[in-house]
């Protein structure tokens, strides 16, 4: 998984999707139902054995611990990872590889990484992304946690709420204000230990969908960490941020793609078995059109995600690439996730239905990761209107 990107073979790349799908259907998805019920999964179990088929260090370089794969892989393993209802194990999954590690492999020192980013990469230790507080979502300019400096050693007082991976994480990659400058200035990326004296779970929180992932609100009193722990330079927390942002919207692309084709594959199925009125449904034109006008959608977002690959192998910003493909991915989830439930009728309404966890996990798409709300303001400013 080393070639050069102008070199990908095609039949190297759905070797290695029939591999993930393989994986897939033997490690998790049998497993979700039982993982739903518990509210969690064991990601300390579940991680080594993805790690040791190569897969959550596949963008990263040889010298971490990665696989150095070309991005088409990660778009491939995030495609098959999120088929077979998974959403909230593919969360979590895609929390370690692309939401709370792409800073540390960028801008981290030697030892950080070594300490840090090598055992996430294999699996040893679970990472998480420690970025929202209750009073400081979409608005990351406006957070409050603060870290003040005693010498060696950073002193941090604040909460954080929707982390992922949180009660089982072994360090949290924590945006905290390091100097009284507001706004966006004055912020710092720490890498911040769980277990640490005045760090505490204030509480596990009970979802509407993804309940497979563990999620809670964090409270720090008092922690103490060293300075060393920092990611990259003081005060530049939030740029880095930013960027890790982009690695994040680019992972729900490629998995909105792998959700919905399998979403939209298991309905057409249904449509051909199912009867009404003396017809198959696959026979009424309205559901046909209207799966096959999302399946037309899908293909468009897919080949957008393509050029984001070609784009990133050329050292290309991809920030606005990544913004339109966010925006529109999770619109396209909601209204497939709509769709094949409408289309299965009463019994899609039901829990022993895969539909019902289906529209309840993708309605997250168009919050986490930055709402829709937001990445049409990001795009309104890029176009110049003064938002």
């Amino acid at each position: 998984m080393t070639e050069e990107p102008d070199d990908l073979d095609q039949f190297d790349l759905e070797q290695f999707r029939a591999g993930v799908r393989s994986f897939c259907d033997k490690e998790i998805v049998p497993r979700m139902n039982q993982w739903e019920d518990a509210g969690v999964f064991d990601a300390h179990e579940l991680f080594p054995k993805l790690a040791a088929a190569g897969y959550l260090g596949l963008g990263y370089p040889e010298e971490d611990g990665g696989e150095g794969a070309p991005m088409e892989y990660q778009m491939v393993f995030a495609e098959e990872l999120a088929k077979g209802n998974t959403a909230g194990v593919s969360m979590a999954i895609n929390v370690q590889m692309h939401m709370a590690t792409p800073s540390l492999a960028r801008f981290g020192s030697p030892e950080l990484k070594e300490q840090y980013l090598r055992p996430a990469l294999e699996g040893q230790q679970v990472a998480a992304i420690a970025v929202t507080e209750p009073g400081a979502g979409s608005d990351v300019a406006g957070l409050s946690t603060k870290a003040r400096r005693d010498g060696d050693d950073w002193v941090i007082n604040g909460g954080k709420i929707f982390i992922t991976n949180g009660t089982q994480a072994d360090w949290f990659c924590m945006l905290v204000r390091t100097s009284d400058e507001g706004g966006y200035r004055g912020m710092s990326q720490i890498i911040v230990p769980s277990g640490l004296a005045g760090f505490t779970i204030s509480r596990t929180l009970d979802k509407l969908g993804n309940r497979s992932s563990d999620t809670v609100e964090l409270h720090l009193d008092e922690v103490r960490v060293p300075v060393s722990n920092t990611i990259g330079k003081i005060g530049r927390g939030f740029q880095q941020q930013m960027q890790q942002f982009v690695v994040e919207r680019l992972s729900a692309c490629f998995t909105a793609v792998g959700a919905s084709e399998w979403a939209l594959a298991k309905t057409r199925e249904y449509l051909g078995q199912r009867e009404l009125f003396g017809a198959p449904l696959a026979a009424r034109q309205y559901p046909v059109f209207k799966l096959t006008e999302l399946s037309a959608q899908l293909e468009l977002l897919r080949s957008h995600n393509e050029k984001m690959c070609r784009l990133s192998h050329a050292g290309a910003d991809i920030t606005r690439e990544a913004t339109v493909g966010k925006l529109v991915a999770g619109r396209l989830l909601r209204d497939v996730a709509d769709t094949v439930l409408q289309v299965h009728g009463g019994m899609g309404y039901m829990e022993e239905n895969w539909t019902s966890r289906f529209l309840r996990d993708v309605r997250l798409s168009s919050i986490g990761g930055g709402a829709d709300e937001v990445m049409l303001q990001v795009l309104a400013r890029m176009d110049g209107y003064p938002v």
